[in-house]
């Protein structure tokens, strides 16, 4: 089986997963979009997951995707789901259409200024410290409303909802945090819900995730 195959028929099992997540919590599959996580592997993979019907890629890191992006061929919306330095800010506006770990003001506000300068409007998420792990980046729980606040009055940033990475635990035990999450965007009114990878994606689509982020059950464990 060539790269190509493996790429499409791991995409076509996720698809199959998603349906039944959907069909569990009496949801539209339109509802859910699926973000192929591509750090580490080559542009070739990323055009394999397009060409087999991938429409969103994410990169944690706004190198790669400089290096990698130009050499993609296919037509795709780019997520940068990583920590974002403020100093790599105006790249990161160049770079993506929508960036999912805002957690400061002070990184929203560089990132206004750079869309500002090239004339964009960018999509932006808040990334929350739901699990309160002091490794972790994120804002903290209960500061989420207020940057919320501050975030959407910002005119060259669309505020468009929450994202979070729940601790390291079994995909049942994940359905706490997703809850929480969910309840902090629906007391926002924002309509995007970025949660649930690999091994919990499931749980996350049925707790009211819109956006997943799956890295692994796409291209394979990383090298």
């Amino acid at each position: 089986m060539s790269r190509a195959e493996e790429i499409a028929a791991s995409l076509v099992a996720i698809e199959r997963r998603i349906v039944a997540a959907c069909d569990k919590a009496a949801r539209r599959r339109e509802e859910v979009a699926l973000v192929a996580v591509t750090k580490t592997f080559p542009a070739e993979d990323i055009d394999h997951a397009i060409a087999a019907g991938a429409r969103h890629v994410g990169e944690n890191k706004v190198q790669e995707a400089r290096d990698k992006k130009p050499l993609v061929r296919g037509a795709a919306r780019w997520h940068l789901l990583g920590h974002l330095q403020s100093n790599k800010a105006k790249d990161a506006v160049r770079l993506f259409d929508v960036i999912q770990s805002v957690d400061s003001i002070e990184l929203a506000e560089k990132l206004a200024r750079a869309a500002d300068g090239l004339g964009k409007r960018v999509d932006v998420l808040l990334q929350v410290n739901i699990g309160r792990e002091v490794q972790k980046s994120g804002v903290e729980i209960e500061e989420v409303p207020e940057l919320a606040r501050r975030v959407a009055a910002l005119p060259s940033l669309q505020l468009i909802g929450l994202m979070a990475i729940p601790p390291v635990g079994a995909a049942e035990e994940m359905r706490p945090y997703f809850r929480e999450l969910k309840r902090m965007r629906d007391d926002l009114g924002l309509p995007e819900l970025s949660m649930g990878m690999t091994d919990d994606f499931d749980v996350a689509v049925e707790e009211g995730a819109t956006i997943i982020r799956v890295g692994r059950a796409i291209f394979g464990s990383r090298g």
